[in-house]
This record gives C-alpha cells, sequence and structure tokens, in this order.
C-alpha cells in the first residue's frame, strides 16, 4: 500500500510551494519535512537562492510551531522562508475582521478641531463642520450636512464610499485618492443625497446616492444584517 505524503513541493516561478497535511500529526509533518528538505539540499546544493512558501491548509500553527518550520527551511543554505498560508483564523484576525465590517452610529457634531474615527463603516447622524474630520476604515455615512474632512477607506479600501445629506466638504480622501471641494462641489442648489467614490478613471467622483447599488452592490449585505 502506498505511503500517503504529508508534504508536497511544488516548483512555481516565485520558488517552492510546501503543501503540508493538515491531518496528521505535527511531529509526522516535520519529520518528514526535513527529510524532504535534506533530500532537496543534496539534489540542489549549488542553485541559487530559492523561497519556500508554505500552504498548510486547516492546521493551526502556533507561533512557536511557525518559528520550527521556519528554522527547518534556514537551515539549507539555499533555501529562504516566504509565507506561512493557513485557512484558520487567529481569534485576533476574527476580531479585527468583525471591527473592519461592524458599523459605528453616531448621534453628534463633529466640530472644528475635533476628530471622529471608526475601524469598519461609520454612520454619523449629525454635521462635519468646517475644520472637522471624520475617518473610517470603510464607508462614511453622514445624515447631515459633510462641511470638513471626510476619510473613508482609510487601511487601503478603494471600493469605500462617503455619503451625506449635504455634500460640501473641505476635502474627502478614499484610501489614498484625494480631491478638494472646489473641484467637484459646484451646484449649491443640491437638495439630494450624494456620495463619493472612486471611478474606473481612479478619481473621485460625485454623483446620486441612488447609483451606489450599481456601483457597489457589496453594499446590500446591510440588508438582512448580513
Amino acid at each position: 500500500m502506498k505511503k500517503t505524503q504529508n508534504v508536497l513541493i511544488k516548483g512555481t516561478k516565485d520558488g517552492l510551494i510546501l503543501h503540508l497535511d493538515d491531518q496528521c500529526s505535527y511531529e509526522d509533518l516535520k519529520k518528514e519535512l526535513l527529510d524532504k528538505l535534506t533530500e532537496n539540499q543534496r539534489v540542489h546544493k549549488d542553485y541559487p537562492l530559492i523561497t519556500v512558501s508554505f500552504k498548510i491548509g486547516n492546521r493551526y500553527l502556533t507561533d512557536e510551531q511557525k518559528e520550527e518550520l521556519r528554522t527547518l527551511i534556514r537551515q539549507e543554505k539555499n533555501l529562504v522562508v516566504g509565507n506561512i498560508d493557513s485557512n484558520v483564523l487567529t481569534k485576533t484576525e476574527v476580531e479585527k475582521m468583525m471591527k473592519e465590517e461592524e458599523i459605528v452610529s453616531v448621534a453628534r457634531i463633529v466640530r472644528s478641531g475635533q476628530v471622529l474615527e471608526a475601524t469598519g463603516d461609520l454612520l454619523l447622524i449629525g454635521d462635519v463642520n468646517p475644520g472637522g474630520k471624520v475617518v473610517a476604515g470603510g464607508n462614511i455615512y453622514v445624515m447631515g450636512a459633510l462641511r470638513g474632512i471626510a476619510h473613508a477607506g482609510v487601511y487601503g479600501n478603494q471600493d469605500a464610499v462617503i455619503s451625506a445629506s449635504v455634500m460640501k466638504p473641505s476635502q474627502i480622501r478614499i484610501s489614498d485618492v484625494i480631491t478638494r471641494a472646489p473641484d467637484v462641489f459646484l451646484d449649491d442648489d443640491k437638495r439630494e443625497m450624494e456620495c463619493a467614490y472612486i471611478g474606473e478613471n481612479g478619481q473621485i467622483m460625485i454623483d446620486r446616492l441612488q447609483v451606489l447599488m450599481h456601483l457597489r452592490p457589496n453594499l446590500n449585505r446591510l440588508e438582512g444584517g448580513h
């Protein structure tokens, strides 16, 4: 009967990927990995540096075990450590994801010199006065007048949007894209809610709120609590 391999090595243009079985014991995995690395060293001892990444599937590894695997790789003179990719999320990662998807609702006026921040989406029931600033990792919804600064997608999310009942900001920023009031906010007679988003040209666009259902259908995750 053919023995099941716990470690599968695949070569790519970027180096080697080690697929580690997530059902066997960690000790069996480590032993087989060491054997294969030793064999690799005999065959490829004169090769240039090769990056080795791990795919560990549904296995949970402690920080100490991850460091053990990295140490095994570093012992081979022509191998360097790449990523260790796992399907398992740590408690810290789950908490971070939950915060980033959370909607923070605040009823207040953000006055000059004040900064209101949220890790996920921000729903402000109130105004942002000139000199005030609202910042969010996700989207920003202002149920009032936005006359100060708004920065959405602060962690790099270019799909983030900013909406306001009165869109008259001194500056809008989404991810690392910035626009200032004189460039786009010209119509003083508008009475409908507007939104700002990064368009296909890579610039911030301003339009009616209704366009979001087509441009950002993922916003429907709010429906039904999803």
